[in-house]
């Protein structure tokens, strides 16, 4: 079975780097004479803030041999590109309010797709909230929070979403709204509860703005003509940075793009992806990915076939490089308005998601391709074109912007500033990543990525009790094969792996 699809990815997750460096607060990282902290105290930069859902690291600028992202890449070239990030769980909301908070799922107390942050955390300071408290203008389009659960006390004028129908082709949409596969079951898997649903791809003669993601690129190319002139004032009063934030949904299914983006493919050289589970793995690890069987294309039950397969995985490639022609968009504003020597710049995907590995499709588990996600960081005062295989956090994200764009630490942190490393991408970092993913109510699952292996618990919460592991080396078994959690020569790693762990509490042993 041809493997070069997965080995891209994996031979980058396998990248290694030894050591720790603590968390130190941003001034003490540098000393606070330091020509790089100085550059950095009091400059108020712009934020360009653009989140991607779904995006796993497929993109030209992480090595993948068919993806046609020009416009990523290019902003890659410009900025810092992190090899080895990783969510905090591996399905919307969760990552989201995490990453947007700066703290992890159990402190969140948010697990799955129903539950506002406010539910949980009332007085909690988001990420945009805290550049507005700030003295910025926060705005927002697009999914940045959960879709129908954004955060109004996180912007300076209401949160837009773009009205769009998921279809252009009538016959999808006639299908969607009275004859379309009804989801009932795997609500913990599914995007809603019960809802109707057409085919799992479209492919149609149309222009960008047709789909939501067209119509998002030319809301926040408006959004930047409307902030620029605040944001480039020098008068004493008038001049207002900006925290723009821009969710685009695509590659997200269902995979629908303009046919343009599908003609960049040749559907017969799409690689299979490697099928088979990973031979000893518990059922835990595993989710019967729900989400796509709710569209009406896409059996109910089993594996799909060959066409199937390689056509969803041609729709996801034409969704990512539809979605990076609305960010090349966006970025050309940027640079028309002469924002770009002023504006840090940060992309990312809030999970990754699997294309047919192990026979199975979406995210919902804590296997290395559902929680490894792309980051880039682009700012007018960091090294360019560098890559950093460093191992990092989304939490990392929150403390490192702020750090930035010159802002004091805000409280309760759960992640280090990346500051240090993003100025020497070759520097000892993070001994380990953590994530999580519940199996229902009783059980969660704790994951931990350490610069050769990964190593999973699965915890009844009532008791504490293992109910199973999991363990697989990286180094020597990228395609993740092989579950070794059995095997007897593994067994002082293993007792070494769960107290690094510490029942997903392991993280704190690197937090100053």
């Amino acid at each position: 079975m041809n493997q070069s699809r997965r080995e891209f990815l994996t031979t980058t997750a396998a990248i290694g780097v030894g050591g720790v460096l603590a968390a130190l607060p941003f001034g003490k990282a540098f000393g606070e004479n330091s020509n790089l902290f100085s550059s950095f105290a009091g400059r108020k930069k712009n934020v360009l803030f653009i989140a991607v859902d779904d995006l796993r690291p497929e993109l030209g600028c992480y090595g993948h041999p068919m993806v046609k992202s020009p416009n990523i890449d290019a902003l890659a070239k410009s900025g810092v590109l992190f090899e080895r990030t990783y969510c905090q769980q591996a399905v919307c909301a969760p990552t989201r309010a995490s990453l947007l908070t700066g703290r992890r799922p159990d402190t969140t107390k948010i697990y799955d797709l129903k539950t506002h942050i406010r539910t949980t955390m009332p007085n909690v300071v988001t990420l945009q909230q805290y550049f507005k408290n700030n003295g910025y203008f926060s705005e927002g389009m697009g999914k940045l929070f959960h879709a129908g659960y954004e955060d109004e006390k996180s912007y300076s004028m209401p949160h837009r979403y773009a009205k769009a129908d998921p279809y252009a082709l009538e016959e999808n949409i006639h299908l969607k709204k009275d004859g379309g596969k009804v989801t009932t079951k795997n609500k913990e898997e599914a995007d809603a509860e019960s809802r109707m649903r057409g085919p799992a791809t479209e492919c149609a003669d149309v222009q960008d703005n047709v789909y939501e993601d067209g119509k998002y690129s030319e809301m926040a190319i408006e959004s930047l003509r409307r902030l620029a002139p605040k944001a480039k004032s020098k008068k004493e009063g008038e001049h207002q940075p900006f925290f723009l934030g821009v969710g685009f949904r695509k590659p997200h299914l269902p995979f629908v793009a303009p046919k343009k983006y599908w003609d960049l493919y040749d559907r017969s050289k799409i690689p299979m992806p490697y099928p088979e589970r990973p031979h000893h793995a518990p059922d835990l690890a595993f989710a019967n990915w729900g989400e796509l069987r709710s569209y009406s294309d896409i059996p109910d039950v089993g594996p799909c076939d060959e066409a199937k397969t390689r056509e969803l995985i041609h729709g996801y490639y034409a969704c990512v490089s539809y979605m990076d022609a609305q960010v090349g968009k966006v970025l050309a504003e940027l640079d028309r308005l002469d924002l770009r020597k002023d504006t840090s710049v940060v992309i990312w995907g809030d999970h990754g998601w699997k294309l047919g590995e192990y026979s199975e499709w979406s995210k919902h588990t804590n296997f290395e391709l559902d929680t490894h996600a792309p980051l880039i960081i682009s700012d007018p005062d960091l090294p360019k074109g560098v890559r950093t295989s460093g191992l990092t956090e989304f939490v990392d994200i929150y403390p490192t912007l702020t750090a930035l764009c010159g802002l004091p630490q805000s409280d309760g942190m759960e992640g280090t500033s990346m500051v240090p490393l993003l100025s020497d991408p070759k520097k000892q970092w993070k001994k380990a990543a953590f994530s999580q993913y519940p199996r229902g109510k009783k059980i969660m699952g704790y994951s931990m990525r350490t610069d050769q292996y990964r190593y999973n618990e699965w915890i009844e919460l009532k008791t504490n009790d293992i109910v199973a592991r999991e363990l697989y080396d990286l180094k020597n078994d990228p395609l993740c094969k092989e579950c070794i959690v059995d095997e007897p020569q593994y067994k002082d790693l293993i007792a070494s792996l769960h107290d690094m762990l510490a029942g997903g509490k392991g993280w704190k042993k690197y937090q100053m």
